[in-house]
């Protein structure tokens, strides 16, 4: 069993229990989380959540215990990979399109991780837990990009530090419909999950995370633009989410963008400085 414990960040205040939960830890569904509510596995300043519509006050602490996930143990796998640079602490690897970085719901082979694993065996860092170990990072499935990879856990551990405190530069490139009126820009706008479709996510002034894009116009092409992203916060599908948002979709996003899509998307993860 995995205790979780967090205070309740000020900007959930007033927010459902499910949806500030959600919020909290984007690795747990609100199906999931209503279950762990139900079974009494959530307690709010130590007391039993009483219903996933709880609302919360703010201030408060709010402590639930994963299960144990029964899984079968990581096969390492013989995929080719495009290593970029390696040492004894880390590696660099660029993921192609297409890959999961890790296992999850329905996906139990070919991730990045069991790659990774037929690379180095067990010279990889044990925090991210048995299903992510050594990944300190995630990219969408269909981005390619750089991804750095720990291989002890006090570089992990530090790398974690430099992702949380934003000291880690990330660049991307994209392909996105239209070209920007503006050369230069900065979007700011918090990101949440989507309010009914949740495998997405999108721009939420209240319940969502502090979220900031920047991007230059490199080149405008015919009804599309090659951009340069620059993040300062990491969310999940920030760039996709931003650039819908301030109506640039991206070239072949199959989620945020409407019409004509090419094979996939273009986000390039061209360069992480660490």
């Amino acid at each position: 069993m995995k205790p979780v414990r967090l205070p309740l960040p000020p900007e959930m205040v007033g927010a459902r229990l499910d949806k500030a939960m959600v919020a909290m830890d984007e690795s747990l569904s609100r199906a999931a989380i209503q279950r762990l509510i139900h079974e009494g596995m959530v307690r709010v300043d130590g007391f039993p959540a009483r219903s996933p519509s709880q609302r919360l006050r703010g201030g408060e602490v709010l402590e639930w215990t994963l299960p144990d996930i029964k899984i079968t143990e990581l096969v390492a796998e013989s995929i080719a990979l495009d290593i970029r640079f390696e040492d004894s602490h880390l590696v660099v690897i660029n993921k192609p399109a297409g890959m999961v970085v890790h296992p999850g719901a329905g996906v139990h082979c070919g991730t990045l991780v069991h790659a990774i694993l037929g690379h180095c065996g067990g010279e990889l860092s044990g925090i991210g837990g048995w299903l992510r170990p050594g990944i300190v990072h995630r990219l969408d499935k269909d981005t390619t990009g750089l991804l750095v990879v720990a291989k002890s856990d006090g570089v992990h551990q530090g790398l974690a530090r430099q992702f949380e405190s934003h000291t880690v530069s990330r660049r991307y490139m994209a392909i996105v419909r239209g070209i920007p009126r503006d050369r230069t820009g900065l979007i700011d706008a918090p990101v949440g999950r989507h309010p009914t479709v949740r495998t997405k996510m999108a721009v939420r002034v209240v319940g969502g995370r502090a979220a900031v894009t920047r991007y230059e116009v490199v080149e405008p092409l015919v009804e599309c633009a090659l951009v340069h992203c620059v993040l300062q916060t990491g969310r999940t599908h920030q760039i996709r989410v931003h650039m819908a948002h301030r109506g640039y979709p991206l070239l072949g996003d199959m989620v945020y963008s409407r019409g004509f899509v090419p094979p996939r998307q273009w986000p390039e993860a061209v360069r992480q400085t660490v």
